[in-house]
């Protein structure tokens, strides 16, 4: 499981967890959106923005890196990324800030002289997931990242999801909190089936939008093999439960 791309869809449904680790979190958290950013003119795509809503003031965005591989180009990597993409927005934006997360210390990069005004500014803060203290004493979004680093993660998880179904009252954020728990079991345990992640768990993930995600890509792959097999587009979707319309789609730009 490569940790550091499911911290990705975890921003991506739900973005105000990030503002749990900062110090001075914006107002309207809930209302930022997290993307992918082309910079313009380059070969590069920033994977983990922060924008703030059009409504904003100030309006603060906030460039992210997960980082759960060594990578001593990191730095120099991350930075020049941000300041170009600040660099073709002037204007648009009254403040920025860094936000770098790392498991532990061992795996940040060794030269830290480098960009020590970076480093060593207000407006980049470094995350350590192992120094943040026991599960029991963080805030559940908290407990949701550290979960990916668990040494017990299935407990851990379980555990999580008992203390949401006890504490959290708003059933929207509630489903949203087991939703990304499930998300990280099903990606860390891909060899379990089902039935036997959910005994794990001790819930029903049938419903689950990650559960609905991968059912509909393996559609998808049967759909593309039923296709080269020379079944027609009508077949093919009543065969695997798919539109004739997504169907077609997939018939026209076969995956590679």
């Amino acid at each position: 499981m490569r940790r550091d791309s499911i911290y990705y869809k975890i921003f991506q449904r739900f973005p105000e967890l990030l503002f749990e680790l900062v110090d001075e979190p914006p107002e309207q958290t809930q209302n930022y959106r997290f993307e992918s950013i082309e910079v313009k003119e380059t070969a590069f795509r920033i994977d983990g923005v922060f924008l703030p809503p059009e409504s904003a003031t100030p309006r603060i965005i906030f460039f992210a890196e997960v980082q759960f591989q060594k990578d001593e180009t990191l730095y120099h990597r991350f930075f020049t990324e941000s300041m170009m993409y600040l660099n073709q927005n002037q204007g648009k934006y009254d403040d920025w800030y860094c936000v770098v997360i790392f498991p532990s210390r061992s795996l940040e990069p060794t030269d830290k002289k480098t960009h020590r005004i970076f480093l060593n500014s207000d407006q980049v803060q470094r995350i350590y997931l192992k120094e943040l203290g026991t599960p029991e004493q963080q805030p559940i979004g908290i407990n949701l990242m550290q979960l990916t680093i668990a040494s017990k993660q299935a407990k851990q998880a379980k555990q999580l999801i008992e203390r949401v179904q006890l504490e959290e009252t708003d059933t929207e954020a509630k489903n949203k909190i087991i939703d990304i728990v499930t998300t990280i079991a099903v990606y860390k345990f891909s060899s379990l089936s089902r039935e036997e992640v959910e005994a794990m768990l001790g819930l029903n993930i049938e419903e689950t939008r990650i559960y609905q995600d991968l059912e509909h890509q393996t559609k998808l792959k049967t759909a593309a093999r039923l296709i080269n097999m020379g079944y027609s587009i009508s077949e093919v979707a009543k065969g695997v439960d798919l539109s004739v319309e997504e169907v077609t789609k997939l018939a026209e730009n076969p995956p590679q």
